[in-house]
């Protein structure tokens, strides 16, 4: 939508003109210059009627004007999406998700590749996160929209999706401050094979409720749920083990000489045991 919505129309250039002719527009063509919408003839099914509040579209969710889309129905509509995809299959793949098969919830989607063990970086993301973060996000780390304190757990978590491979569902919050006000999401991880096979891909929302504010936004995790890709399997619990730099540190030991150390010479040796001391060191030839 242009900035000029709600400016008057201007007197000067053909978008004023109310003539009908050849060089100038209609009433009709003025509305659709000025990005308005026409207003409706009193009685009209487009006419604000009085009742409940009127609804909107955001994101392709029916919502009322009053309210913020609910993150755990993004969640699921992205979850009901991505399992029709598997078609028998435990992972689908990155091929095979395609932007109109989540119009409802484009705006919320992202899609992320595995750059190291616990981290990923954004290749594709919705409009919501760009508000969010008040900047285009692609290229950036996903854990750049949580604070510092739980990115480290969120490390976990991300690399337990890829590597186990299995589902995760993060409830986020962030606090108020100066022009931003409390903001309660969540966060949908699932699985994607890349098209060399292995699972570095993976097929995400974050939806939240509540007015952005200033941005940036950054979220603290506040829990996770992790769910296997088969039915009655075992989960694979998130921790430091899953990153590959958690193991627990060996024991130091000495190192291994290539002779034993002997005892220090005694005053009262003989002058066998003093010329058994000598040694015959080999230097090179001149």
């Amino acid at each position: 939508m242009s900035d000029d919505v709600n400016q008057p129309p201007t007197e000067a250039g053909p978008a004023a003109t109310s003539g009908t002719g050849r060089g100038g527009t209609g009433p009709g063509d003025l509305t659709r210059i000025e990005g308005r919408r026409p207003l409706a003839p009193p009685g009209a099914p487009d006419a604000p009627q009085d009742g409940p509040p009127e609804t909107r579209s955001r994101g392709g969710i029916r919502l009322a004007a009053d309210r913020w889309p609910d993150p755990a129905r993004v969640a699921e509509t992205m979850r009901q999406y991505w399992n029709s995809l598997r078609q028998g299959r435990a992972v689908p793949d990155r091929a095979d998700v395609e932007p109109r098969g989540i119009r409802e919830v484009l705006d919320y989607a992202f899609i992320l590749e595995r750059i190291a063990p616990g981290a990923a970086r954004f290749r594709l993301a919705g409009s919501h996160l760009v508000d969010l973060m008040g900047m285009e996000v692609r290229g950036m780390p996903v854990c750049s929209v949580l604070n510092p304190d739980s990115r480290g757990r969120f490390s976990d978590v991300l690399e337990s999706v890829f590597k186990a491979p299995q589902t995760a569902e993060l409830t986020l919050r962030a606090e108020a401050s100066y022009g931003r006000p409390v903001l309660v999401g969540r966060m949908l991880l699932l699985p994607l094979k890349s098209d060399l096979g292995d699972v570095t891909r993976a097929l995400g929302c974050l939806a939240t409720q509540g007015q952005i504010g200033r941005g940036p936004r950054r979220f603290d995790m506040t829990g996770e749920t992790v769910a296997p890709l088969i039915q009655g399997a075992r989960a694979l619990p998130p921790g430091p083990g899953a990153t590959g730099f958690g193991e627990e540190p060996l024991p130091w030991r000495p190192p291994m000489l290539a002779r034993p150390p002997r005892e220090p010479l005694r005053p009262d040796a003989t002058p066998e045991e003093r010329r058994a001391r000598f040694r015959v060191i080999e230097g090179p030839e001149d």
